[in-house]
């Protein structure tokens, strides 16, 4: 697709970051946006150059989920809302979760519907205190999409999980920090600099072992205690295989930096 200012891309140091950008829409999604970001998770995993990948939203939100003027049944009638989360939602959450490259998400002010749920799916998600995740879909008659209904329950158990959908409360993030639903509450003016730092130390990390411990740790939902373990074994070897053990290694011994390649 031709170039969209719905998503902002840039590459620097190895981090690829991509900002929502409707901001006067709190980055609703419509088409041409879920297109957008399509297309920069696809440069994450076609291109070597990107070792990591920052998200974030511009201007007071992070997302509000869906557009709901797109999909108003006053206009165009009752929507088939399974073709949308086909064609859009799935596509993008699969892109996410297969990426072997750690994925930070940088939440500032409100992440709402699918909003929420996109955060919950990247690797490490830091919020500013301002911030409020809201299973909206409860208040229009909807279901949790996005991978919500997957990721709630494994994330802060079925009670919680339970609650947030059904309620469609705002959770504030703090208390989404304690319940382990992100990783850490930052102050507002803090949020941008501590994912920046976050997402270009893990960009001059050992990178390949890094995507393999994120394809285990999710790999760990399904699979038998004795199933992880031989994959510990596989990824193990391949691990210690690499260019980045190699020079880990290396570096440890002659107790200098070492100089990763995601190799």
């Amino acid at each position: 697709m031709a170039e969209s200012d719905t998503v902002l891309s840039a590459l620097q140091a190895g981090v690829l970051r991509l900002t929502l950008n409707r901001p006067d829409k709190l980055n609703a999604f419509n088409e041409e946006m879920h297109l957008a970001l399509r297309v920069g998770f696809e440069r994450a995993h076609s291109d070597d150059t990107v070792r990591a990948v920052l998200l974030t939203g511009a201007g007071r939100g992070f997302s509000a989920g869906q557009d709901l003027g797109d999909r108003d049944p006053r206009n165009h009638g009752a929507p088939d809302l399974g073709h949308t989360i086909e064609t859009f939602y799935n596509p993008l959450l699969r892109l996410i979760r297969s990426l072997e490259k750690p994925i930070v998400c940088a939440v500032n002010g409100v992440a709402a519907g699918a909003g929420a749920n996109i955060a919950f799916a990247c690797d490490i998600t830091i919020a500013a205190r301002s911030a409020r995740f809201i299973q909206a879909f409860a208040k229009i008659g909807l279901v949790p999409d996005s991978g919500g209904t997957w990721s709630l329950p494994r994330l802060i158990g079925e009670a919680r999980a339970k609650a947030l959908a059904l309620t469609a409360e705002p959770l504030d993030a703090e208390t989404a920090a304690n319940w382990g639903l992100i990783w850490r509450a930052v102050n507002d003016a803090a949020l941008m600099d501590e994912a920046c730092a976050l997402a270009a130390r893990l960009a001059a990390g050992p990178t390949k072992g890094l995507g393999m411990t994120k394809r285990a740790i999710q790999a760990a939902a399904v699979n038998s205690f004795d199933e992880q373990l031989e994959l510990e074994r596989d990824l193990q070897r391949q691990a210690g295989r690499s260019g980045d053990y190699a020079e880990g290694v290396t570096a440890f011994l002659e107790k200098r930096k070492p100089e990763f390649k995601g190799r």
